[in-house]
């Protein structure tokens, strides 16, 4: 049995849009994209490319961030790792709007009820989520979450696209908490 893996940048106060750039997602008239950048450092740095060394699975993305992720790390060419473990990974794509073949090698689009099919890829592969809010709502209601590994900045932006919205429930334990020079806490917990 595969396991599912949520990996999120968030706000103290819960949002999750548009952590990236001033432009990645600027609906609602969310104006702080970006807000993630600053708090880079070389504690963040050394974790994120051993987790990304060490994953197993293929990725799991809602549209938004499969169209961001492919206008974005394709076009790396300054020797980025993440570039190349992306290009290389299997990326699954739920999406009720595209349509195959999509551009990113390695791409394929789920069909369907997308609960449905994440539980049948769920059976034999590992899966890890980056972003794709709307998929991770629709997957934790499922049940089919098993661990979530979230990157909390000590910054409250008051407004924004936040992870739990609309009363998710789900008991947690703490499995792992590493704080960064910048006071970015990454913990890891579990879905009990």
């Amino acid at each position: 049995m595969g396991r599912i893996l949520v990996m999120e940048n968030l706000s103290l106060d819960g949002v999750m849009q548009a952590p990236g750039r001033p432009d990645e997602d600027t609906r609602d008239g969310f104006e702080q994209g970006g807000w993630f950048q600053q708090y880079n450092d070389e504690v963040l740095g050394r974790f994120l490319g051993r987790s990304m060394g060490s994953a197993s699975g293929a990725l799991l993305l809602g549209r938004r961030t499969y169209e961001d992720f492919f206008g974005f790390w394709p076009k790396q060419t300054d020797g980025n790792p993440f570039t190349a473990a992306l290009d290389a990974a299997t990326k699954y794509v739920a999406s009720t709007t595209l349509t195959e073949p999509l551009p990113w090698q390695n791409s394929v689009l789920l069909h369907g009820d997308v609960a449905a099919a994440v539980a049948e890829l769920k059976r034999d592969t590992d899966l890890t989520v980056f972003g794709s809010g709307e998929l991770v709502r629709t997957l934790a209601a499922a049940g089919l979450v098993d661990e979530y590994l979230l990157l909390v900045v000590p910054r409250l932006l008051g407004q924004g696209r936040r992870l739990f919205e609309g009363g998710a429930r789900a008991a947690l334990q703490l499995t792992e908490c590493v704080p960064t020079t910048t006071g970015v806490l990454i913990t890891r917990y579990r879905v009990t």
